[in-house]
């Protein structure tokens, strides 16, 4: 209990400290071991905060370049006009949906000089190449969501790992500050409070690494699975533009 009550104690003095003292001064005093927590912890830092950014990016443009070429696909234009119309929205994973299905019907008929409404347009495949086209689409599909996904295994691992690394410097640092009690054989404030004030800088930088990964992760996903969603709707509606 005095253990207890002393650490009580301790937390809301320090944390008036740090915030007169400044976090860096903290760090600076920290043993060795903390110090190599926070420099692990601080490069997960960076790169979930570089990741976050870049995959902001490029779901931005993906979903900007969905909408753009949805948009000449329904123009009732003719097919082949779609294509080349479309050739460089880059980002967009529904063009590259469509792109491998116009390359199979490529196979099919040299000519698309049709609209996507033309009952012509119905009669170019069989029943069998149809299925051919769907089952191309449908792996497509996967890739494009694993394309996409790349990189967030990393926000997830630091979102799960990063409050543990720093919770292990936190006691690591708990362990040397009562070491040095049980040296010098006093438990004053001023004794034990710089060693715990330096330990819990480790778990507070895990949280500030953590929980922007774990917030940029869910809200990518999100983003992502709304993506795969309108690449099956695509995928659906152009299966059934050759259905009777």
């Amino acid at each position: 209990m005095e253990l207890i009550s002393l650490f009580l104690t301790i937390v809301p003095a320090q944390l008036s400290r740090s915030l007169q003292g400044g976090v860096l001064q903290l760090i600076f005093q920290a043993g060795p071991v903390v110090k190599l927590v926070l420099l692990i912890l601080f490069f997960f830092s960076i790169f979930s905060w570089a990741i976050i950014f870049l995959k902001y990016r490029i779901l931005k443009k993906v979903e900007a370049e969905n909408n753009e070429f949805l948009k000449v696909f329904w123009s009732k234009k003719e097919v082949s006009s779609i294509y080349m119309e479309s050739r460089s929205f880059h980002s967009s994973p529904i063009f590259e949906l469509f792109r491998a299905g116009y390359l199979e019907l490529k196979q099919a008929r040299t000519n698309l000089n049709l609209t996507i409404e033309d009952a012509e347009f119905k009669d170019l495949v069989t029943p069998g190449k149809l299925k051919k086209i769907e089952r191309i689409l449908r792996q497509l599909i996967s890739s494009q969501i694993v394309q996409l996904e790349r990189k967030l295994s990393f926000l997830a691992t630091t979102g799960n790992s990063a409050p543990f690394i720093g919770l292990f410097g936190t006691v690591w640092g708990i362990m040397q500050a009562f070491h040095n009690i049980g040296l010098k054989g006093a438990t004053s404030l001023a004794i034990v409070a710089p060693g715990i004030s330096e330990a819990l800088i480790a778990t507070a930088v895990g949280l500030f690494a953590a929980i922007p990964s774990v917030i940029a992760y869910n809200y990518f996903l999100s983003r992502i699975r709304r993506i795969a969603t309108e690449m099956d709707n695509f995928v659906a509606e152009f299966i059934s533009l050759f259905e009777h």
